[in-house]
């Protein structure tokens, strides 16, 4: 059972089957056995306040209490302790590690995914991820081997509230010059707790609030990265003529904008407007931007142009995170909307993007479509899934039809030519291609689109 819960990143699945509250007790056991193994490795001089504590949070999901008290079980009985931090948001977990200097984190979530899905994701100290390659792995490991019962320990328990201290820091990056108006659907997840608890009573911040409410199911699916899942927004935009629109996932983590006419804004363009934002602030003069290299060429041409270091990464959070540290980036953004902020501890936070976007567009007298539509330089088709068997076969027949352009294999392959570029990636979880690309015009992408169907097959639709 165990082995179907563990993805690459995190440990998700369908509740009850495969995951219960006994699969929860073994990976708080389990986990709590990897930190406190992994506390030899720090630094005398970066030593945690609490390194024999663990944070745990959860969302709003019927199974997530249930499942959040069986980890924690789990996790006291290896006599690690625990602070539980509620109802919360994604990004809070991040903050709450960091905020009590804690061993590290666990947030019971299923993000995106539909009500009947629940999992953790773990973090290990200053709220680095734990992947498969830095420790989910040995997390696995440990609870397959491992039989629910009494273990003689008993960490401590404890309860808090942070939601004080946590709108505190996300509001330091908060900067209204002028009125701001915005619809913001919270998909009945946890935007529907955080967005009044962080951004409630702010002056000249006005916000109309729909799916606000915190049911135990989805109105619409929490993902807002689907354009079918932002027409109630759109009718709500209609009636309020806001300045934006926006839509969070389901734990609040990610969040796509809309501009003033209800189009939705791809997260590499909003990349592109919040560097130019964060490298013109004098502390930041020269600093690197991150972003996934699905992003539209514009992300680099802005980052150059402001006088940055744009710095194209792999695609997910665990690799961002870590390049966003090593180079001491200012900012990063990745195309399926989670932003990273080097001043909040290199972690991603919806509530902190939200902020930034309120905060320049308040700069300026004009709509947010004088922002964003002169960063629309470059055709794209957006992300398309073929379905293929033999992935690997399919990337070196591109490879060879493309050969006269640039190469790169970072993350699947990447071809560039003088005046368009693509990329092609394959699906962790399923037998698909993804492929982004992007030409100088429509005429040129519609052209290389129709090429490359010809390798790949017809597209799939629905994903």
């Amino acid at each position: 059972m165990i082995e179907k819960i563990f993805k690459a990143y995190d440990v998700r699945a369908t509740y009850p089957n495969p995951l219960n509250e006994e699969s929860a007790w073994k990976v708080g056991h389990a986990t709590a056995q990897f930190l406190k193994r992994s506390r030899q490795n720090v630094a005398p001089d970066q030593k945690l306040k609490r390194e024999d504590t663990i944070v745990v949070g959860r969302d709003m999901r019927p199974h997530s209490p249930d499942l959040a008290k069986a980890l924690i079980d789990g996790i006291r009985s290896v006599g690690m302790n625990v602070v539980d931090v509620g109802m919360i948001d994604t990004s809070f977990i991040y903050f709450a590690i960091n905020h009590l200097d804690a061993v590290g984190g666990v947030q019971t979530t299923a993000s995106h995914n539909p009500i009947q899905y629940n999992g953790f994701k773990i973090s290990g100290p200053k709220a680095k991820p734990i992947g498969a390659a830095s420790g989910l792995d040995d997390i696995k490991r440990i609870a397959s081997q491992l039989r629910v019962g009494q273990t003689g320990l008993k960490g401590g328990y404890e309860e808090m509230d942070l939601w004080g201290p946590y709108r505190q820091h996300v509001l330091k990056f908060l900067d209204l010059k002028r009125t701001v108006r915005v619809v913001v659907d919270g998909t009945n997840g946890m935007a529907g707790k955080m967005v009044p608890a962080v951004f409630g009573g702010v002056p000249k911040l006005a916000i109309t609030p729909i799916l606000f409410e915190i049911t135990g199911s989805f109105t619409h699916d929490p993902n807002p990265l689907v354009e079918a899942n932002l027409t109630m927004l759109k009718e709500e935009m209609k009636l309020q003529q806001p300045d934006l629109g926006v839509s969070f996932d389901g734990d609040a983590d990610r969040c796509i904008f809309l501009d003033e006419q209800g189009r939705s804004i791809g997260c590499d363009l909003i990349t592109a407007l919040l560097a130019r934002d964060f490298l013109k602030m004098p502390a930041n003069k020269g600093s690197t931007i991150v972003y996934d290299l699905r992003s539209s060429h514009v992300v680099p041409d802005e980052v150059k142009a402001a006088g940055g270091v744009p710095r194209r990464d792999r695609v997910g959070h665990a690799f961002m995170k870590k390049t966003l540290a090593e180079t001491k980036a200012v900012f990063g953004g990745e195309l399926s909307g989670h932003f990273y902020f080097r001043d909040n501890f290199y972690a991603d936070s919806g509530a902190i993007a939200f902020a930034r976007v309120l905060s320049v567009l308040s700069q300026q007298s004009g709509p947010l479509s004088a922002l964003i539509d002169p960063l629309k330089r470059y055709a794209q088709t957006g992300e398309v899934n073929f379905q293929v068997e033999d992935k690997d076969g399919k990337i070196r027949e591109l490879a060879d039809a493309y050969k006269t352009g640039s190469v790169d294999y970072l993350d699947g392959i990447t071809i560039e030519f003088k005046d368009w570029w693509f990329n092609v990636r394959k699906s962790n979880t399923e037998p698909l291609l993804r492929l982004n690309l992007e030409a100088k015009s429509r005429e040129l992408m519609q052209q290389k689109f129709g090429e490359i169907k010809k390798v790949l097959g017809e597209p799939v639709h629905g994903h």
